[in-house]
């Protein structure tokens, strides 16, 4: 069997493993289904002895993935690694964070973008910028997806070269976590769930996301695929290994590249990339026994309309959760570097476009597309809030 295929089967068999027993799944996309039953592993640490006996032989795209690989589930069972070294090994890029003047500037050219539309900065901002997208009733969320998603897909394929087809199957659900929009599948399979837990739906968000969930992840997902039998790396995409940084960046920028005319999707896009740097500020913090009412105080001030309860769920989402404690250093990195690419000459975004719907790639693969791009996961000099006193 083919090293790749080894390490495929071994990561079925954890997946598996962890959905029967209610974990998280390892497999969020499957790029290239078998028709076999997958049998489940018999336990975590048979996983790891196997993921390590692979990584030994690997070299390449697959042992960056193994590696990922074995950081996430070594903190499964209970590794706590350094943030820094944890991110390294799962995301493919350092911790560093950004310094203040650059998450305040950040947030002056989200404020701007926000008062062109006649939106105020307080803590009504969100409530205001919901109103200007227009409301949308929860049973009508699907299909304006599908609209959207229809109304945006030529653009899109012109952008990445994309070729491939797809099925989308649009579910709501009910779950208690972070997330509102969640894609995966297998295939040419694409399922996308709306949780009705956090999910407001308007008329923007729904192009918003058609653009992020549908054209990004699933076209994106589904051309990998397309593209992968002879591949080296396991084509079975996961957020715990380095090709996160850059599905999510390209999801969340998307409409800076397919809808630049659309100043609420736009100012939208501007306002993330502030509020994402906001969190990687929490998430450096936490990590660094910063105190939890020191962390509220700071992420009130950076964002008036947040409160204690989303705050709250940030920090511990960012600490104590082996997944997202990796996982969530992907959207300010990602998105950080895909708006500068933004600005780049087209030839290099078709480049690195057509590139990422052909392969998933690492923070590494993308900076030899753009070595002008900024560092990946920040520059450092990051604000450094007050550890917990010791009691």
């Amino acid at each position: 069997m083919h090293l790749r295929d080894e390490a495929e089967a071994v990561l079925r068999a954890w997946d598996v493993l962890e959905r029967e027993r209610g974990g998280e799944p390892v497999v969020d996309f499957d790029c290239a289904p078998v028709a076999a039953e997958v049998e489940a592993a018999p336990d975590r640490l048979w996983v790891y002895r196997r993921l390590r006996e692979l990584r030994g032989r690997a070299s390449g795209a697959l042992a960056v993935r193994l590696d990922g690989d074995l950081a996430y589930l070594g903190a499964l069972l209970g590794q706590r690694r350094s943030l820094d070294e944890y991110v390294r090994a799962t995301q493919g890029c350092a911790a560093a964070g950004w310094p203040e003047e650059y998450v305040v500037e950040r947030g002056e050219v989200a404020r701007a973008a926000l008062e062109s539309l006649d939106v105020s900065w307080g803590p009504d901002t969100v409530a205001e910028l919901e109103h200007l997208e227009g409301p949308l009733p929860v049973e009508a969320a699907g299909e304006a997806i599908r609209r959207a998603a229809e109304r945006y897909e030529p653009a899109v394929r012109a952008l990445t070269g994309a070729t491939a087809s797809y099925r989308l199957a649009i579910e709501a659900v009910e779950v208690d976590a972070y997330w509102a929009f969640w894609l995966d599948g297998a295939g040419e399979d694409v399922r996308l769930r709306l949780n009705l837990t956090n999910a407001r739906f308007t008329e923007a968000g729904a192009r918003r996301f058609a653009l992020h969930e549908v054209l990004g992840h699933g076209l994106q997902s589904v051309g990998i695929g397309a593209h992968g039998a002879d591949a080296p790396w396991p084509r079975l995409l996961s957020v715990h290994v380095p090709y996160q940084v850059a599905l999510e960046g390209l999801a969340q920028a998307m409409p800076l590249f397919v809808a630049a005319d659309d100043p609420v999707l736009t100012a939208c896009v501007r306002l993330d990339h502030y509020v994402q740097l906001v969190r990687s500020e929490l998430h450096l913090a936490v990590n660094d026994g910063a105190d939890p009412v020191t962390c509220a105080d700071h992420a009130r001030a950076r964002v008036p309309w947040w409160r204690d309860r989303a705050i709250a769920d940030q920090l511990t989402d960012r600490g104590a959760d082996p997944s997202l404690r990796s996982y969530l250093w992907a959207y300010p990195t990602g998105l950080d570097w895909f708006a500068a690419l933004a600005e780049a000459d087209t030839k290099v975004i078709e480049k690195v476009f057509h590139a990422l719907y052909r392969a998933p790639l690492t923070p590494a693969e993308l900076a030899v597309l753009h070595p002008a791009g900024p560092p990946f996961g920040g520059p450092g000099r990051p604000v450094r809030l007050r550890p917990a006193a010791v009691p």
